[in-house]
């Protein structure tokens, strides 16, 4: 079931999947994504699984959802969710963040902490921006102000995976440039600044007491194995899936992997 819904003042894209489901598995996009990009992964789990209810979105200032002006925070964004939650009638869920949207997943946790059955950071650490980060965003603000949004797709698209898979890398590109088309670009920008400004989330993760899925990449060029092994080491109560062959996006790159071990983290 497909729908709009006001959320925070703000027109937001929902698709619901086996509205009847006796458990419920919410997906949160990454940055220059949209729902889009969880189909193919939400196709396999539903097969697996018709019983799972599952909620994806496109994520403010992205799709066709709309945007906050200026900055769309993390607590913005998480309250957005709160706000899908009430108009789904979701008691509880399991949270999955790709990216971007592990880092929403970690401020709906800390701020609405009775909607979240488990959390999964998908591709997503709880750290906040290093300063060379930081200036990276500016960069691509000033790029998207600039008109060269395309510019940033061209560059960046491609390195979110470990290697060149052409018929699934040049889908996926596909896929993000024709959602960019549609998305406002200033949502873009609003993001890119909740992004830089997001606070250290290690010190509230390492007090979250509900079950924790972290899920990596040895290949990602965005979240290193070093980092990756830190955070590992950091919170050893998570459960920790790391992919041998996967950059940024495991679920593309080696999706029964990422099936079986997230399908067994939502039911157990």
């Amino acid at each position: 079931m497909e729908y709009f819904k006001t959320c925070r003042n703000i027109p937001v894209y929902i698709n619901e999947i086996n509205e009847k489901g006796d458990r419920t598995a919410v997906f949160l996009h990454g940055y220059l994504e949209t729902n889009e990009v969880w189909t193919d992964f939400v196709d396999m789990i539903c097969d697996a699984d018709p019983n799972l209810r599952i909620v994806v979105m496109d994520l403010p200032g992205h799709g066709l959802s709309g945007t906050n002006e200026g900055e769309n925070s993390m607590d913005f964004m998480a309250d957005v969710i709160a706000d899908v939650f009430t108009s789904a009638k979701i008691e509880k869920a399991t949270v999955t963040g790709h990216s971007m949207g592990g880092y929403v997943a970690l401020a709906f946790a800390e701020k609405y902490p009775e909607l979240v059955e488990k959390l999964c950071l998908f591709h997503s650490t709880p750290n906040p921006d290093s300063e060379d980060k930081k200036k990276n965003r500016d960069r691509e603000i000033k790029l998207i102000r600039e008109q060269k949004l395309n510019q940033i797709l061209e560059t960046s698209l491609p390195n979110m995976f470990a290697s060149a898979i052409p018929e699934v890398t040049d889908d996926y590109v596909d896929m993000i440039k024709e959602s960019a088309e549609i998305s406002d670009s200033e949502g873009f920008i609003a993001c890119l600044n909740g992004m830089k400004n997001r606070k250290d989330m290690n010190d509230f993760l390492a007090g979250f007491d509900k079950p924790l899925l972290m899920i990596f990449g040895k290949k990602d060029k965005h979240i290193t194995e070093d980092t990756a092994n830190s955070l590992i080491t950091r919170f050893p109560k998570a459960e920790v899936l790391m992919l041998e062959n996967s950059g940024h996006l495991g679920f593309i790159e080696e999706p029964e992997i990422c099936l079986r071990t997230l399908h067994k983290f939502i039911i157990q």
